[in-house]
């Protein structure tokens, strides 16, 4: 079985493009881990940027949205609009 940061990495890219998950979804109740895991991984096959905070707003700034913008994740009053672009759990 794969170690807990193989596990999160490997949701990471299961995520479709135009969708994201947050980062709770990718390590339930322990979404700070996943972030460390993330802030880590240097795989260019792991697309850090559809994983956003529970409230839709973006760790990453302005480098994330363009990114996310440019696979059509729709936002809303200025964070992803979870409602639409959220992949299940």
């Amino acid at each position: 079985m794969p170690d807990r940061a193989e596990q999160v990495l490997a949701r990471v890219r299961e995520i479709p493009a135009g969708f994201v998950r947050a980062y709770s979804d990718l390590c339930p109740g322990a979404p700070r881990f996943a972030g460390r895991v993330l802030a880590g991984a240097d795989d260019p096959d792991v697309p850090w940027w559809r994983v956003v905070r529970a409230d839709g707003s973006l760790a990453k700034g302005e480098r994330q949205r363009a990114r996310l913008e440019a696979e059509g994740v729709p936002f809303r009053s200025g964070r992803v609009d979870m409602r639409v672009a959220r992949l299940g759990g």
